[in-house]
């Protein structure tokens, strides 16, 4: 989900950037090194997902995959969806840094929502986990459609055509995306079921937990 630069009033970037902020502060403090490697490669999922995109008015329909990295990571899923945004920006001018903020809150938020919410049902494992993949992939989605559509109602009036198209238009991407979640989770729990389920630090350890 990429809006584009000069389009977003300023209260709106000064409240996504400051909600991205907090996200990003939550999500690198719960950045221990075991979870590094999986960061980094859902992170090298969601840029190369994402780089294939349809415009459409002020923002842009992509594959988005927050669900997955929001149900495997956490708040770590906001430093991670912020670097593919960032890298987007700043080598194919794919939304904008003054706009970076409300791009990162309006596909991180959601997807650290879902996960929050779905991962008691994905640590049991079998066909609950494979639901609860579904529920992220295509609920993230829709949550990011539908912050998107609010930045976008909340700057102007005569957007409102435009945000209703981008709600629309990520329907079907919601479907494909659940399917895809599916897919994965139920690979995962197969191959390293380990990745499903968030270590919880010991009291000696400290931190928190994802």
């Amino acid at each position: 989900m990429h809006i584009t630069e000069g389009v977003l009033s300023a209260p709106v970037l000064a409240l996504g950037a400051a909600t991205a902020a907090t996200g990003l502060w939550l999500g690198l403090r719960r950045l221990e090194e075991d979870r590094l490697v999986l960061a980094a490669a859902l992170a090298a999922v969601f840029f190369i997902g994402s780089l294939i995109h349809v415009p459409l008015g002020p923002s842009s329909v992509h594959l988005l995959l927050n669900g997955l990295a929001g149900l495997l990571l956490g708040w770590i899923a906001f430093p991670v969806i912020f670097v593919g945004l960032l890298l987007q920006a700043l080598l194919f001018q794919f939304g904008g840094l003054l706009v970076l903020g409300v791009n990162t809150t309006a596909v991180a938020l959601p997807a650290v929502l879902c996960g929050l919410i779905l991962r008691p049902l994905l640590a049991r494992g079998g066909k609950p986990a494979l639901v609860a993949g579904m529920l992220a992939g295509s609920g993230a989605v829709l949550g990011t459609a539908l912050l998107a559509a609010t930045a976008l109602a909340l700057t102007d009036q005569g957007f409102l055509v435009a945000a209703k198209l981008v709600v629309l238009a990520h329907l079907p991407v919601a479907a494909i995306e659940g399917a895809v979640a599916v897919f994965v989770v139920g690979f995962l729990g197969q191959t390293r079921p380990d990745l499903l389920t968030c270590a919880l630090p010991t009291a000696t350890q400290g931190g928190a937990p994802c």
